[in-house]
């Protein structure tokens, strides 16, 4: 329950984490593969129909979209080089 909750908070700074996935995809330390797999990751998730909790549930539906968006933001920064976390030292890990 703890881990849910930190990943809300990460979500709700989110805006803070734009300058991190700008630094993300365009340093050259990163793989390209890595890059590709965490793309696929995100545009596979919003465009697949299934959902764990339907979305037209009012509120509700949203709840499993932002904790998959925010564990694979997670991902990221653990996998991140630690140039670019020491740029961002206020993302959690």
């Amino acid at each position: 329950m703890r881990r849910l909750f930190k990943r809300f908070l990460f979500l709700a700074k989110f805006r803070k984490s734009i300058p991190f996935l700008k630094d993300f995809f365009t340093s050259s330390e990163v793989k390209k593969w890595v890059k590709f797999v965490f793309i696929m990751a995100i545009v596979g998730y919003v465009l697949m129909p299934l959902d764990i909790i339907p979305d037209f549930l009012a509120g509700v539906g949203l709840v499993d979209d932002l904790a998959v968006v925010a564990f694979i933001m997670q991902l990221m920064v653990k996998v991140a080089p630690a140039s670019i976390k020491e740029k961002h030292p206020s993302l959690p890990e």
